[in-house]
């Protein structure tokens, strides 16, 4: 049986649809989850979908993905630019780790242009709302063979 690739997203990300849908959209964090589980499923795999507002449980579900996830979509949110320990726990993954973010963060403010997640990822995709989700777990599945 083939890994789950795991999605997780790091805190505000619950509040998708309400919060600020001029930048984030209007999707809510349940339609990408739906997106995401039917991309993998399309490709035989299945997802394993979380979001937290507490880095610390983010990171302990990067942990368990070292053994349980064939790979690993990340939306860290404003952890992005904050979480040396974030860094930590993703250079430690022996798996392909795509970066998802919904804006471009490159267009918007200063310090949101780099992340300390991007010294990690494999590969990262930006500034397709919603879609950026979907289009990550393709880019996942397309680094484990699936």
């Amino acid at each position: 049986m083939s890994k789950p690739i795991f999605v997780l997203s790091g805190p505000n990300l619950n509040l998708l649809g309400e919060r600020e849908p001029h930048i984030y959209g209007s999707a809510t964090l349940e339609d990408i989850r739906k997106l995401c589980e039917a991309r993998a499923k399309a490709r035989g795999r299945a997802v394993v979908f979380r979001q937290t507002n507490h880095e610390g449980e983010l990171i302990d579900w990067i942990h368990e993905a070292r053994a349980a996830a064939g790979a690993l979509v990340i939306n860290p949110g404003g952890y992005g630019h904050t979480s040396v320990a974030l860094l930590d726990a993703l250079k430690a993954l022996p798996i392909p780790i795509v970066e998802c973010h919904l804006s471009n963060p490159a267009a918007r403010e200063d310090f949101r242009r780099a992340t300390y997640v991007s010294l990690a990822a494999t590969g990262v995709v930006s500034g397709f709302g919603a879609a950026s989700y979907e289009l990550a777990v393709d880019a996942a599945l397309g680094l484990v063979g699936a």
